[in-house]
Formats: structure tokens, C-alpha cells, sequence
């Protein structure tokens, strides 16, 4: 590690001199820039240069009936094509996870947050949405066949014409981590 220092450490000596002797600043400056910068990175333990990154998880094709994610981290997770009926996502965080063209009958969804959730294709009969966040999801051809959306939040959820008649057909109370009427997120009139 040492080593890497004195390296440094004669590169700047170096570049010093070169801009002392230089007539044109700027290109010094910009082969000044160039070389010192990488050259700081050298001088930084290895391990502060990993980054602390895990692969989403993937439960694609997965058949996940009754399972209980109640309470789980799943941000970004792979959830397509899997059946997820009867599945338990009480208070999961589930931004940005992927459903899309999933089976989800009568699974629990109570608080779970589905912001960027990309819920397409999804069928939703029967499932407990009520007080989740699904802001700006992607929910275009979810089945909403008696669905409890009680406190939801859709604020900016992508969804027809169709779909927003349905839910407004049944929509209340307001969302208790966002504080937005469930008719107001989902533009009832």
C-alpha cells in the first residue's frame, strides 16, 4: 500500500512541475485531472471500493401458494408468472418488484407497499389490497373481481378507463401511510 502512496506522490511531483514549465494551462490542468483522479483511488482501501449490491430475488415461474411474506423486504423482486394465490404480503415493501401476469387470488396485500410495481396481467380476485401504496404501479389488465381497496393509494398507478370505473365502483377511506383518499388517487368523480 505503501508503494502506491510514493507513486501518487511522484505523480504530483511531476504534474507540478510540468504545469511550472508549461506555457497552456488548461491542457495541464485537463492531464492533471486525468491522472490524479484514478490515481486517488489508489490510495483508498480495496473493500471501500466494492459495492454492497445484491441481485433482485426471483421467484418467476415459482408456485408460491399460502406462502407468508408478511413483513418482508422484496424491493424489486421477480414475482412473473408465479401463483401466488392465497400468498401473504401484509406490510411487504414490494417497490419495483415484477408480478406481471401472475395469479394472486385472495392473497393478502393489507400495507403492503407496491410504488413502481409493475402488477400486470395480474389476476386480483378476491385479494385484500386495502391500505397498500400503489403509486405509479403498473396495473394495466389486473383483474379487480371483489377486490378490498380500502385506504389503497393509486396515485398515478397506470390503469384504463375500464379498470378506474370498477374500483371507483367500490372505492373508500384514505391511505394511512400517505394520507390520500383512495377515490381522490383514483381520480373517481
Amino acid at each position: 500500500m505503501f508503494w502506491l502512496t510514493g507513486l501518487t506522490l511522484l505523480l504530483g511531483i511531476f504534474l507540478f512541475c510540468l504545469i511550472r514549465l508549461s506555457k497552456n494551462h488548461y491542457t495541464v490542468i485537463t492531464i492533471l485531472t486525468l491522472l490524479l483522479l484514478p490515481s486517488a483511488f489508489w490510495l483508498l482501501p480495496l473493500n471501500a471500493l466494492a459495492v454492497d449490491w445484491t441481485h433482485p430475488l426471483s421467484f418467476s415461474n415459482a408456485e408460491l401458494a399460502r406462502r407468508d411474506f408478511s413483513g418482508q423486504t422484496l424491493q424489486a423482486a421477480e414475482f412473473s408468472n408465479a401463483n401466488m394465490e392465497m400468498a401473504n404480503f401484509t406490510g411487504a415493501d414490494l417497490r419495483g418488484a415484477v408480478m406481471s401476469a401472475s395469479v394472486m387470488t385472495k392473497a393478502n396485500l393489507h400495507h403492503a407497499d407496491l410504488t413502481n410495481a409493475m402488477v400486470d396481467q395480474v389476476n386480483l380476485t378476491g385479494a385484500d389490497l386495502s391500505d397498500a401504496v400503489l403509486k405509479e404501479a403498473l396495473l394495466l389488465r389486473a383483474l379487480f373481481t371483489d377486490v378490498n381497496i380500502q385506504g389503497a393509494d393509486f396515485t398515478d398507478a397506470v390503469l384504463d378507463k375500464a379498470q378506474i370505473k370498477e374500483l371507483c365502483s367500490q372505492a373508500s377511506g384514505v391511505n394511512s401511510k400517505t394520507g390520500v383518499e383512495t377515490r381522490e388517487s383514483l381520480g373517481c368523480r
